[in-house]
């Protein structure tokens, strides 16, 4: 028996596909090993926007720092637009051949990219060849980026006990703040506590990179160990048409992962990654003050997504991305009007932080609802593509669009266009079908 809903998707409502079982111990090893696997990807790849600073002037002759920077955050923005090739290939593969395959690939990829960063010599002693090898490297670290989000999602609810999977989703989104942190962590440690300026510059930014590389190949390790998934055995036995046929098959449910997306996208950096430049600009704040009073909301932000995971296992995936989008439409505009207007920390801590509980509606089970929309033959992808498109595209100009509005003197227009985006997406949450304990329909 199937529901017809507004969007044409069609769900079973018989067994979902991904069924409960007692989680033992081998599910519970695996379970870490897709997270820590994921932490530490975003530590790599974030690190050498936090490290640029210091490594610029090793690959970029110039007496002007700021082309140095401007070159090394042009190579940057290759990792951001090799994401959706990365979705695509790493996608394909874990549909094909597995998920453990592919996420095993996929740290693989990252590692030799940490590693060609921290001991590629400078320009002064190999010439142009330096920023050609870093172009390279940041390539790679971009496709492994690209493949790993939507496909460690997919890994996470297919191991994970369907009864519990928004509890453990939600330990994804921990994963993702928490390798930003340590690397944030281990640059203020090594400015504070063990060099100077004049040090890192000259070798210690290295360090970072050698150490994201032993830790991709531990988590190499850890992900070798990992059982592949039921459902992914199930599926490669059963036949079907080719994965492009399939995605446009699915081309409704694929709209629906944009739309649950766009709000969510916008929101997550504005919210994390543009909220302590706000703070600097428009609040006042110190960069000191504003990098303390992010940390702090992030740091509490991190135990609510595995609460709201839980929300969703006990009232649905709709429910919880109808606060997200709700909350974000009706407060985004008052909550950055007060947030302009204050010179205090502790209200902007606050204030910070309602944002970011908003926000995890979204991002402690966005990956999980999409999961569920698609069979399993094309689902690492079809989760994944839709998601690191929607990204580039606004997620990833977030920031730009922002400072633009503020540049010319309407920045409360930015606080519209947040609230623009999540109101598109809350039009989709309250017509899509709650997608918990259910699977898509073959087709």
């Amino acid at each position: 028996m199937s529901n017809e809903v507004d969007f044409g998707v069609r769900i079973d409502n018989q067994t979902a596909e991904i069924h409960a079982a007692p989680i033992a111990r081998p599910r519970i090893r695996s379970i870490v090993g897709g997270l820590a696997g994921n932490l530490i990807e975003w530590y790599d790849f974030l690190a050498y926007s936090i490290f640029s600073i210091y490594f610029a002037k090793s690959f970029f002759p110039s007496d002007k720092p700021t082309v140095q920077l401007m070159n090394t955050a042009a190579i940057a923005a290759v990792g951001y637009v090799a994401r959706p090739l990365g979705s695509w290939l790493v996608g394909f593969y874990a549909d094909r051949h597995g998920r453990k395959s592919a996420l095993t690939w996929s740290v693989t990829a990252m590692c030799i990219g940490s590693l060609m960063i921290a001991l590629t010599p400078g320009y002064a002693s190999i010439g142009v060849l330096a920023p050609i090898v870093l172009i390279a490297a940041r390539l790679l670290q971009g496709l492994s980026m690209g493949g790993e989000y939507g496909t460690s999602a997919t890994y996470l609810s297919e191991i994970s006990p369907a009864n519990r999977r928004g509890f453990y989703l939600g330990f994804l989104q921990v994963s993702v703040v928490a390798g930003q942190l340590v690397a944030l962590a281990l640059m203020l440690v090594m400015q504070n506590l063990l060099m100077t300026a004049e040090q890192i510059e000259r070798w210690g930014w290295r360090v970072p990179f050698l150490l994201g590389g032993a830790l991709a190949l531990f988590a190499l390790y850890m992900r070798r160990n990992v059982t592949e998934t039921e459902a992914f055995e199930r599926g490669r036995r059963e036949a079907g048409p080719p994965v492009l046929k399939q995605l446009l098959l699915h081309w409704r449910q694929i709209l629906l992962a944009i739309g649950i997306t766009v709000g969510g996208t916008v929101g997550f950096y504005t919210f994390t990654v543009y909220m302590q430049k706000y703070l600097v600009n428009t609040v006042g704040l110190s960069k000191e003050m504003s990098t303390l009073v992010s940390t702090g909301a992030l740091l509490l932000y991190m135990p609510l997504q595995p609460l709201f995971g839980l929300a969703s296992d006990v009232f649905g995936r709709r429910p919880v991305l109808i606060c997200f989008g709700l909350s974000t439409t009706l407060f985004s505009v008052p909550l950055f009007t007060a947030l302009s207007h204050t010179r205090d920390p502790l209200v902007a801590f606050l204030l910070s932080f309602a944002g970011l509980v908003m926000l995890s509606g979204f991002t402690s089970v966005h990956m999980l609802a999409k999961t569920e929309l698609f069979p399993t033959r094309i689902r690492a992808l079809a989760v994944g593509l839709p998601y690191a498109l929607t990204t580039a595209i606004l997620g990833g100009t977030t920031e730009f669009v922002a400072l633009r509005f503020k540049a010319s003197g309407h920045e409360q227009y930015f606080y519209w266009y947040v609230t623009a985006c999540a109101a598109i997406s809350l039009i989709v949450y309250l017509r899509m079908p709650e997608t918990r304990g259910r699977t898509a329909e073959s087709v």
